[in-house]
């Protein structure tokens, strides 16, 4: 029988967990106990798209787009479409997100803001994907240059940009992803990247209405709604909403345990850019269905996706739809 107990957590990476059933500002509590799933054998769902487990006919490219993420750029447009969001963090112990486009590909997303180098280490677990940003640091130009995507940011394809009406910059650059794609007619299509979904594992997940992640000046929380089956996202206390309309959900949301350290580039403030590794083993919070999931995840090379498993070492499966994964530490870098 295959069991998944919870993490202890530390007060810098996750905050309490508290119980709450609506979409409503999550209060402060206590775990609920563990409770056992039925006890029917779990089935694999027919096969479907690798990024969502969701019925597909065709594979279309991969766009990956980073997208601001604080106050000042939200709310953010297209997320609500993206197959996979990851969560990274950056200078100032912010954080920005990397937004994986592929079965659904909104008509324009933004805000669309600079690279980091931890992107070009995501990236490649794609294939070769179209990267849609707005600048980077000069000296990361040539490992860009280098990376296994095609580069369709602003001064690559900027026809495919656009200053969006009522923000203010660097706020307002927002992209169509039409043009992006064709940009890059090369781009890789969507393919395996070591996600699985199906079934939840018979045991093991421990009742979890809210799981709050920490980064060093940012905090997001996944709050479970039963009426939507999906977790509701939370960021610094506030509702993240969409810019077409509602609060952003989904799922499955992944937490992440990932080392980071300072990399060679850093801001004019000489806050240094976190490098998130995402190639190695570690460990994870797998949260659907209303629990937390006990999980592993490795990935062996840049070239190969990540994979997540129960403690015992079977898939991890996830719910059919929107992944989030927050990249989150226990030792978070402080820039």
């Amino acid at each position: 029988m295959r069991r998944a107990g919870l993490f202890v957590v530390t007060l810098a990476v996750l905050a309490p967990v508290a119980a709450c059933s609506s979409s409503e500002k999550p209060p402060a509590g206590q775990p609920q106990a563990a409770t056992a799933a039925p006890s029917a054998s779990p089935t694999v769902a027919e096969p479907g798209h690798p990024f969502t487990g969701l019925p597909a006919d065709t594979m279309r490219p991969v766009l990956a787009v980073k997208i601001e993420n604080t106050a000042a750029g939200k709310p953010q447009m297209g997320l609500k479409s993206a197959d996979i969001v990851y969560i990274e963090q950056v200078e100032a112990g912010l954080t920005r997100l990397m937004v994986i486009f592929s079965s659904k590909i909104p008509a324009k997303v933004g805000p669309v803001r600079s690279a980091r180098i931890s992107d070009l280490h995501i990236a490649p677990m794609f294939g070769k994907p179209a990267f849609a940003y707005s600048g980077a640091q000069t000296k990361m130009l040539p490992h860009i240059a280098e990376a296994s995507l095609f580069d369709v940011s602003d001064s690559r394809a900027p026809g495919a940009y656009f200053r969006q009406p009522g923000r203010y910059a660097p706020y307002n650059l927002f992209a169509n992803t039409r043009q992006l794609i064709k940009a890059a007619p090369k781009a890789t299509k969507a393919k395996d990247v070591g996600f699985t979904f199906g079934d939840a594992p018979e045991s093991g997940g421990v009742d979890k209405k809210r799981m709050t992640v920490r980064w060093p000046a940012a905090r997001f929380d996944f709050v479970w709604s039963e009426a939507k089956q999906q977790w509701l996202i939370w960021q610094d206390g506030k509702k993240n909403m969409a810019a077409e309309g509602g609060q952003l959900s989904a799922p499955t949301v992944v937490v992440q345990y990932v080392k980071t350290v300072r990399s060679e580039f850093h801001d004019k403030n000489q806050s240094y850019t976190p490098l998130v590794q995402t190639v190695g083993k570690g460990d994870a919070f797998v949260l659907r269905d209303g629990k937390a999931y006990k999980a592993k995840w490795s990935r062996a090379s840049e070239e190969e996706g990540t994979v997540y498993t129960t403690p015992e070492g079977e898939p991890m499966n996830f719910a059919p739809g929107q992944v989030w994964v927050a990249l989150a530490a226990k030792k978070p870098v402080v820039p």
